[in-house]
């Protein structure tokens, strides 16, 4: 069993900006006055699984075993990995499933993997699948046809309610991210996603995070 995970350091730098304002008595720039840090991470290619899937791809009574724990609340990336099998009959092998299980199969692409594997994935908010393609997944114990379930997930922001409150948005909402550097770029449709759970984290796809080259300093900024 991993051990719980160590505060970000994102969360550190700006509770450590935050005291350091305060104490100095000076006016906190907009960034450090949110009540959290801002980050922007690249979602690779996966999927996630019923425990019914997760049974049938790698046996009666297995479950998914945590590999690392990702930065929202209880989710990770699993050591279970599993083979797509695209239209074309091209696959991904060792596709990542991450947990906890879902109580539906959804497999998440970017733009690229969907052409190369022969899919007409559309973008969409996770958990709408109805009308998507299927696919063909394979484990080492079994293999599963889903009906529907591969998209490309909208670029999305994951906000507590109080991050929300801070930037005047709602659940459902779209927002605009900037992103700096040499190769900036500005995403005009950020779907808003709110759940007491949820850390402050934006999440784009590989195609979108190679395009504007998104590093551990890139600036970026949230505009509602």
């Amino acid at each position: 069993m991993l051990p719980p995970p160590a505060p970000h350091r994102a969360e550190i730098e700006h509770l450590v900006r935050r005291a350091l304002y305060a104490r100095l008595g000076k006016p906190a720039p907009k960034g450090a006055q949110a009540p959290n840090p801002l980050l922007v991470n690249i979602s690779a290619r996966h999927c996630h699984l019923t425990p019914q899937a997760v049974e049938t791809l790698f046996g009666k009574g297995r479950t998914l075993t945590p590999m690392k724990w990702l930065y929202q609340k209880d989710q990770f990336a699993a050591q279970e990995m599993v083979t797509l099998v695209g239209p074309r009959s091209r696959i991904i092998s060792n596709l990542r499933i991450l947990g906890p299980c879902r109580d539906l199969n959804q497999v998440e692409l970017a733009r690229t993997d969907a052409v190369a594997l022969g899919f007409d994935a559309p973008v969409r908010q996770s958990g709408n699948i109805k009308g998507t393609p299927g696919c063909m997944l394979m484990g080492p114990a079994g293999f599963l046809e889903l009906e529907e379930g591969v998209i490309r997930a909208a670029p999305h922001a994951h906000m507590h309610p109080d991050d929300a409150a801070f930037y005047g948005v709602k659940a459902g909402d779209f927002m605009k991210l900037r992103v700096g550097g040499p190769c900036g770029i500005t995403f005009d449709r950020l779907l808003v996603r709110v759940h007491a759970d949820f850390k402050l984290e934006v999440h784009i796809d590989t195609d979108e995070g190679n395009a504007c080259e998104l590093g551990p300093d890139t600036p970026v900024e949230l505009i509602p």
